[in-house]
């Protein structure tokens, strides 16, 4: 699938891979950049070391600690944009309002929300233990995740899918939409 086609008569899309910490963001995002041909952006690396240092001590982030970081976020897709440059991101985007932010930058954001069981996300999580995020936040971050709702334009795929399988389904969304 040409960019062209996915930006859709010349207007660029940004689409931002969310779910809970080991839900398989990176890799499906990463998988949706290479087969769409579009720069991805790892929203962690957007965070200030003060938010890394609380989530490394075990310490669930703040809506004060997450707004900066939303809206670094946001301004970066939106100079994308600017630029004419569609975009995939990874982001954890945990509740509507953090989405409203990330929708306040470029022109058209979609989400693709990988969700599934919280034990095998924490099987995951403990898998990996050079990540910054224990896996003893993922309940907090379970109780802070708000689905999508009808009037945001996304799509929810289940983890348990192997990652080509949801880089494909979500390019076959996005293509559909």
């Amino acid at each position: 699938m040409s960019t062209a086609r996915l930006a859709g008569h010349g207007r660029t899309r940004h689409v931002v891979v969310m779910g809970v910490s080991g839900c398989g963001k990176s890799t499906v995002a990463e998988g949706i950049s290479e087969a769409l041909g579009l720069p991805f952006a790892e929203a962690d690396r957007f965070h200030p070391e003060s938010n890394i240092a609380k989530m490394s001590a075990g310490t669930p982030l703040t809506d004060a600690d997450r707004r900066p970081w939303l809206a670094d976020l946001a301004a970066w897709m939106a100079a994308q944009a600017r630029e004419g440059q569609s975009t995939v991101m990874a982001c954890s985007a945990l509740r509507r309002s953090y989405r409203d932010i990330l929708r306040s930058g470029p022109p058209q954001v979609q989400f693709v929300h990988l969700d599934g069981p919280s034990e095998l996300i924490s099987a995951r999580m403990s898998a990996r233990p050079d990540h910054f995020m224990p896996a003893a936040l993922l309940q907090s971050q379970v109780a802070t995740l708000e689905p999508l709702e009808p009037d945001e334009d996304g799509v929810v795929l289940d983890l348990r899918q192997d990652p080509d399988t949801l880089v494909d389904a979500a390019v076959r969304w996005l293509a559909a939409h």
